[in-house]
């Protein structure tokens, strides 16, 4: 399994970076908001996912965890493959996906090419049934979990979005003890996960 691709940036197009790694060049399929990200030339690293399907074999990379395990999520889904996946990616942040599943906003995934309102509403479905099943789980864990979706406001909000990015409820509390909640609930987010990762 290759877990990252670190070097300069050799060349990018629309969806595709190519990673000269000292001597290797892998072509990684990418979102655009890690495009975006990205500078010929310049060292860059991607946490990356081999596709393998059928005579398949493709590697798609993105510059942080959290993007890359919300493609693993997106991929998760049925009727989503790659290219669906990395669609929703290039619209919006993990943070932006989170939020439109928590709210029910299929406009902000019908937005991604490719998605239209059937795979929206499923994807919304899908990822609200895994953070409902999250916070069943955290509620019969012990009674220091049963209270983590009761604070209510933006920081609830913020909490179940990072559930619906793969975090346990715990780990989703942690992140958010003492940030401000009259902060928008995608900056809260973005802070989280910056504790998180940091």
């Amino acid at each position: 399994m290759i877990y990252a691709v670190r070097g300069a940036v050799e060349h990018t197009e629309p969806y595709l970076a190519v990673i000269d790694t000292g001597g290797v060049c892998y072509a990684v399929n990418t979102s655009l908001q890690t495009l975006a990200q990205l500078k010929k030339g310049e060292q860059a690293r991607l946490f990356t996912f081999l596709y393998l399907r059928e005579g398949i074999c493709d590697l798609y990379g993105f510059i942080s965890r959290e993007e890359l395990l919300s493609f693993k999520l997106l991929l998760g889904i049925s009727g989503v493959g790659p290219k669906a996946a990395v669609s929703v990616l290039s619209v919006g942040t993990p943070e932006k996906l989170a939020l439109a599943v928590i709210t029910g906003d299929e406009k902000a995934l019908t937005g991604a090419p490719g998605v239209g309102k059937k795979l929206a509403q499923r994807i919304i479905l899908e990822l609200k049934d895994k953070l409902s099943r999250a916070g069943q789980t955290a509620g019969g864990n012990d009674a220091g979990t049963a209270v983590i979706f009761e604070s209510g406001g933006a920081l609830t909000e913020a909490q179940a979005a990072l559930c619906v990015l793969g975090y346990t409820p715990v780990e989703a509390a942690m992140a958010v003890k003492g940030l401000d909640e009259a902060l928008p609930v995608e900056e809260i987010i973005r802070q989280a996960l910056k504790r998180m990762s940091g």
